[in-house]
């Protein structure tokens, strides 16, 4: 297998964008990534285009990536169209690196894209509870934030932790968001504040929840001789694994901590060789949760890594320093590849206010997608080295 680096990156900002196509939001990130790698449009061999829920809320099935390609101006290559719920984006991120690892192209374009807000918002969340299986959970009428609260309070009870510490999670995410241009909501929230907006799923209040949101992110993933042609710090993808729930008895480990052991193993890394990560907060108390499933401490220590600030952007060991979904937004196909962007960003000292003091060496993603069977239906891991 060869090596894989990731190339250029961008997204636009988050947020709100009615009068735009999905083509239209994606069309900024492809050309500004295309840019940055200093490559020859031209010569990319392979698009891989990730999206969610377009079927439902914009009614385009089946051929979304090569409309997207179309109005970009990229045609005659093959473009793969990747649904598979929130981790869209991560999931093309991964088929990408392995095509390119494989050998079966040089260079492939990652776009994800999501047009969450459609003019109804019951609409939108009717969408995003088709990521469950509809004839159970979905007749059960189980929505995201009942299964993130029910999954985290018997955590809380089992090992002590607080709302403040909860809350802490989202204020760190709030004030990291605050420091980014790309975020939907870039507005401090303290502590207070958020223990005091709106219970939506106790423990979960309304600042604790990712925010409904359109967007778009894009990279490129090609060799190491591409990568130093860019003259920025070469990104390489140590590891990029994908996983789904299994029932079959045969697992006592939850599926983040089943995916992140693999990454690690195929990284030649462990855990405590993190410097810095990007999770999937889709509500702020399942940070606390990932802390411990990805390896960062010990079973019912997470609260303490919040009393001690280790995750805050000049923490130990920052964790979503782009404010994280809480914060940056969430539109569904592109938040995997966000992810990657803001790790490629820390690592080239390119993340503005927010940079880590020391650009780190190492960071992982981790970006879940889906509900089944009271597990999380698809995960994906990726490690990133800078070298």
């Amino acid at each position: 297998m060869k090596e894989t680096y990731v190339l250029g990156v961008s997204m636009n900002r988050f947020g709100k964008y009615q009068e735009k196509s999905l083509k239209e939001l994606a069309y900024d990130p492809i050309w500004e990534a295309i840019r940055e790698s200093n490559i020859d449009p031209h010569d990319i061999d392979i698009a891989f285009v990730g999206n969610a829920y377009a079927g439902i809320l914009q009614g385009q099935e089946s051929i979304r990536g090569q409309g997207i390609m179309r109005e970009a101006g990229i045609t005659g290559i093959p473009i793969i169209n990747v649904e598979n719920a929130c981790a869209s984006g991560s999931t093309a991120f991964q088929l990408a690196h392995q095509t390119v690892a494989a050998g079966q192209a040089k260079l492939a374009l990652v776009v994800g894209v999501e047009k969450l807000f459609c003019g109804d918002t019951p609409t939108s969340l009717k969408a995003l509870a088709t990521s469950t299986d509809v004839a159970i959970e979905g007749q059960m009428g189980m929505v995201f934030s009942g299964i993130y609260a029910m999954r985290f309070r018997s955590h809380m009870e089992k090992y002590g932790i607080t709302h403040e510490q909860l809350a802490q999670v989202a204020a760190k995410n709030h004030f990291h968001g605050s420091l980014n241009p790309h975020s939907q909501y870039q507005k401090a929230r303290s502590v207070e504040e958020i223990l005091a907006s709106r219970m939506i799923a106790d423990p979960i209040t309304l600042l604790m929840c990712c925010p409904l949101g359109d967007g778009a992110a894009a990279c490129l993933i090609g060799d190491r001789e591409m990568a130093q042609r860019m003259g920025k710090r070469p990104v390489r993808i140590a590891s990029s694994v994908l996983g789904s729930f299994d029932i079959s008895g045969r697992q006592s480990l939850s599926i983040a901590n089943r995916v992140a052991k693999k990454a690690y193993q195929q990284a030649g890394i462990s855990a405590a060789d993190v410097q810095v990560a990007e999770v999937h907060d889709a509500v702020a108390p399942i940070e606390l949760y990932l802390y411990e499933e990805l390896g960062f401490c010990e079973a019912g220590a997470s609260g303490r890594m919040m009393d001690e600030r280790a995750t805050w952007f000049d923490g130990r060991l920052p964790v979503n320093t782009s404010g994280g979904l809480t914060a940056k937004g969430h539109p569904a196909g592109a938040t995997g590849i966000a992810q990657v962007a803001e790790i490629a960003w820390q690592m080239r000292g390119e993340a503005g206010k927010r940079q880590m003091p020391k650009h780190p060496d190492i960071g992982l993603t981790e970006n879940g997608g889906g509900n089944m069977a009271g597990e999380t239906a698809v995960v994906a891991v990726t490690i990133l080295h800078g070298e």
